[in-house]
């Protein structure tokens, strides 16, 4: 599979802005946006004083603003969107509202009807709108992909996946809108790109002394036949393994904790800086396919992270589709719907026709 866009001819670059600087807009967003040559990264809407000395000590001389207006009348075309839960439909809509073309970071939103109307919204207003699953280009699960569409695996029958970590202090928090909307964003978007829709969900969870779930399981039948079994947790000190992927001819298992661009990235790495060697995953990290033996090493494909933003730029320009299309966020989000309906009341929900 490839792990980068086809080269293209160069495009006039995007005026981006970036909505938030806490730790995703800060790490993450930040310098992918400066790193895109499609993207001419404008400044940080923020209105923190704190968070604007920090803009100003990574970025001297990088723009602040006070308001997505003051962002849209200094010229921007788009917007990222990385501020807490709770805010991303408000922001995405009134950012939409003024003409620019959106972004907006997982959870896209808090349910499916928020989902809905954001995206209903960008279709009427003829804007782009994406949401943000950057993990559809982790390294690991783009070997996943990979060993699926060559058959390495035969039919694919359970997908186990895992964002576990030993950081109670840490998470899971509010601004995550607990662990279920935090990891299971990203967890149940793989699922769905990988087996297809859903035709039932059951979850568990455990609510911590803050209200907020953690130590989420969820298990997704699909309408093909498969099964996906996802676990989220802050607060599991025996991590299991990232992947492991059951075929009719063979299993995938990669037991890393997680892919590496999230380090290069809190490590002041960013894909300018690195080149060619960015997302690149040493053998040490490497997965293995079994066929019921100690299994056989596989090159890890190189993490792209650092594909997204031009590739939603070509889509402003009107050069090609967005990188996620914003009806998967509903889709996404029906069915964390459906594992919080699971969660709390112990059934199994399944989905008609």
């Amino acid at each position: 599979m490839t792990t980068s866009q086809p080269p293209s001819a160069a495009i006039m670059p995007v005026r981006f802005g970036l909505v938030g600087y806490g730790f995703g807009g800060r790490y993450f967003h930040a310098p992918l946006l400066g790193s895109a040559p499609e993207c001419d990264f404008l400044g940080v809407v923020t209105s923190s004083a704190g968070r604007r000395t920090l803009v100003q000590q990574d970025s001297p001389g990088r723009r602040t603003f006070g308001s997505l207006e003051e962002l849209a009348s200094a010229g921007a075309e788009a917007v990222a969107i990385s501020t807490p839960a709770a805010t991303h439909s408000e922001l995405t809509d009134r950012a939409l509202e003024l003409g620019l073309a959106v972004v907006c970071d997982k959870p896209f939103a808090l349910d499916a009807a928020a989902a809905t109307r954001s995206v209903e919204l960008a279709e009427r207003l003829g804007l782009p709108l994406s949401p943000y699953q950057n993990r559809r280009w982790d390294s690991d699960f783009l070997t996943v992909r990979k060993l699926v569409a060559d058959g390495t695996l035969g039919d694919v029958v359970r997908f186990e996946s895992r964002f576990e970590r030993l950081a109670p202090d840490v998470g899971p928090g509010h601004a995550g809108g607990g662990t279920l909307l935090d990891f299971g964003s990203h967890l149940v978007d793989q699922a769905l790109v990988l087996l297809g829709p859903v035709a039932s969900v059951y979850a568990e969870w455990r609510l911590r002394d803050s209200g907020l779930d953690d130590d989420v399981f969820v298990a997704l039948t699909h309408t093909s036949g498969a099964r996906s079994h996802l676990w989220g947790s802050w607060s599991q000190g025996a991590p299991g393994p990232r992947f492991r992927v059951t075929g009719t001819t063979a299993s995938y298992v990669n037991r890393t904790l997680m892919d590496g661009q999230e380090d290069l990235l809190l490590g002041g790495h960013t894909p300018r800086s690195l080149g060619p060697a960015w997302g690149a995953e040493p053998s040490l990290r490497w997965g293995r396919v079994h066929r019921g033996d100690d299994g056989d090493a596989v090159p890890t494909e190189n993490g792209a992270w650092d594909t997204f933003y031009p590739a939603f730029a070509r889509a402003v320009r009107g050069l090609g589709p967005v990188p996620v299309e914003p009806r998967d966020a509903i889709a996404s989000t029906t069915v964390l719907d459906a594992a919080r309906l699971s969660a709390t009341d112990g059934g199994v929900v399944r989905f008609s026709g």
